[in-house]
């Protein structure tokens, strides 16, 4: 079995991410491919898909938000995701035992002895008048029947879990501060949730390994399972073995593909490129060592905003006053500072919707001395 060393999945998955040639995909098209963008932080979704995208216009991502073609919803792994509306209907109902389980992870002990079906329906009940409603005020409006719980786990349970919920715009429109307004994802859709299939031949979780493998393979069954975090579909790959390739990895996983997929030479060029934070090319792997070092994976789970040199994580990155400020985590070449520099450059300009004053846009980006 072929053995694929970390920098040939690295380009691989530059390549399935679309950071190692910006993409003329549409928007739509692309937060399909992506199966998504995590978004808890309701403008980083930009910088993602500016990284990925020519052309990349915020507007058009704050359209489909209006018209609800995109929405934002709890989802893999129990965060908020900003995923097509095709693809939260299809894909939520095989969630809902994980998202059950998360939220009672965290608070087990304040929702012990809550009927939690009793708890749905009583809080579908509450959002039937067709109003919005914040977290909190779902679960005030709830908290006399259950008063042991407390408003935070009755809420958390209920928005995150319980009952398929959107974020409602303006929260995450470009340039919008607004706070978590939600309504159910079915009311705003004006479509049901697919139910599960009543054989239990699960074609999502089967869909899911596809998705999975194009926009991350090669991939072993772990990263698939940190990235959705779905303990159940061993059956699902099971399912689709006969359509996919094997591969081993340095350490002697077996890593999974679409036969069909791109795997680019290792020795092709990539492209500086800066990531937001909590961006699924990092977190979508159990291994992350193909585009981070060990070292520094806690930047991943503390939702630092880091930049790719030569497909790796290498610095990190804020803007202070329109400035695109960079922290190297190793020595740069010259080469490498350049090509920093001139991204940070164009994500300068992108922030400031292009106000720039030509000869001074230099002073727009600033790379701190190397680690």
């Amino acid at each position: 079995m072929t053995v694929l060393d970390a920098r040939t999945l690295n380009r691989a998955t530059l390549a399935r991410q679309l950071l190692l040639d910006r993409s003329d995909l549409t928007v739509l098209d692309a937060v399909a491919h992506l199966g998504g963008l995590q978004a808890q932080e309701p403008q980083e979704p930009f910088v993602g898909l500016w990284s990925r995208l020519r052309a990349f216009d915020p507007a058009v991502l704050s359209d489909l938000l209006t018209g609800r073609s995109v929405v934002r919803t709890h989802l893999m792994r129990r965060t908020v995701h900003l995923v097509t509306a095709d693809d939260a209907l299809a894909w939520r109902a095989r969630h809902d035992a994980m998202l059950r389980q998360r939220v009672l992870g965290v608070y087990r002990n304040e929702l012990a002895g809550v009927d939690l079906d009793e708890l749905a329906t009583a809080g579908r009940a509450v959002m039937a008048d067709g109003e919005p409603r914040s977290m909190s005020e779902l679960a005030r409006a709830l908290a006399d029947r259950w008063p042991k719980a407390g408003p935070r786990p009755l809420g958390e349970m209920l928005v995150a879990a319980l009952i398929p919920m959107v974020q409602l715009p303006p929260r995450g429109l470009w340039r919008t501060r607004a706070g978590v307004r939600n309504a159910p994802l079915s009311s705003w859709l004006g479509r049901e949730i697919d139910p599960p299939a009543p054989d239990g031949s699960d074609p999502v979780g089967r869909q899911l390994v596809r998705r999975y493998l194009a926009a991350f393979g090669p991939a072993a069954s772990a990263d698939l399972r940190a990235w959705c975090g779905l303990a159940g579909l061993p059956a699902a790959i099971t399912a689709v073995r006969e359509e996919l390739v094997s591969f081993r990895d340095e350490r002697g996983r077996e890593l999974l593909d679409l036969p069909d997929a791109p795997r680019p030479d290792p020795e092709t060029s990539a492209p500086a490129r800066f990531l937001p934070a909590f961006d699924n090319a990092i977190l979508g792997y159990h291994d992350r060592g193909r585009i981070i070092d060990d070292a520094h994976r806690g930047l991943s789970v503390a939702g630092a905003r880091v930049v790719l040199v030569d497909g790796r994580v290498s610095g990190t990155w804020h803007v202070e006053a329109d400035t695109v400020l960079v922290t190297p985590l190793r020595r740069l070449s010259r080469a490498e500072r350049t090509d920093v520099a001139e991204q940070g450059r164009e994500l300068a300009a992108f922030l400031s919707d292009g106000d720039g004053d030509g000869d001074g846009d230099s002073d727009r980006v600033r790379i701190a001395a190397s680690a």
